[in-house]
């Protein structure tokens, strides 16, 4: 820890206190894939049917941290490790304020992933895998960024010009070639309901 710096943590209201406030158990769901794979959409989706059930809700998403509190990060291999330290960072302290959090990145590689769930806590991360293959990624290509990796606009782009590391064990698999919208996040939201307690 850093010299001079005193956590309070100890006068501080515990987790308990919030999740009884709250009625809920905080969660982080971790969802990782290949850009337009499908995350961001289905955690849109799980955050409307969460809020129908009174269930406090909040998303991470890539593009939204990135041009915040991560807008001073690029795409190297150190960059990409501290940008998922970050969020998982700030993941943790909403998980811990008892709120159901969906983290929707790219996160590469099973370092990166196991880095978030180091920081979060075993017990609080289920990481989703949305195994969209990247055929199915590219002809969707939402944001034009398959079109300009394969022209070399963009340097190191997952899936082309950077690996993507399918996680080993993940806690649930969806693949929105096979799957529509809805009945992927019906998948997410019954894993949410059985962690709820």
């Amino acid at each position: 820890m850093a010299e001079n710096i005193y956590p309070i943590y100890d006068q501080m209201m515990t987790r308990a206190d919030k999740e009884e406030l709250l009625h809920q158990h905080g969660l982080m769901v971790w969802f990782t894939g290949l850009s337009g794979s499908g995350k961001s959409t289905i955690a849109m989706g799980v955050e409307r049917e969460l809020h129908k059930r009174g269930i406090l809700c909040r998303i991470l998403d890539g593009d939204n941290i990135r041009a915040g509190i991560n807008s001073n990060l690029g795409f190297s291999a150190e960059d990409r490790m501290e940008n998922i330290r970050r969020i998982a960072e700030i993941g943790k302290l909403f998980v811990q304020t008892g709120i159901v959090t969906l983290a929707c990145f790219v996160s590469p590689t099973n370092d990166v992933r196991k880095l978030a769930r180091n920081i979060i806590g075993e017990d609080d991360f289920k990481e989703v895998f949305v195994s969209t293959p990247l055929e199915e990624c590219e002809r969707r290509d939402v944001k034009g960024l398959y079109a300009k990796a394969r022209k070399g606009e963009i340097k190191d782009f997952t899936g082309i010009s950077a690996p993507f590391e399918a996680p080993e064990n993940p806690t649930l698999e969806i693949d929105t070639s096979h799957l529509s919208s809805e009945e992927s996040v019906k998948k997410v939201v019954e894993l949410i309901m059985k962690q709820k307690g």
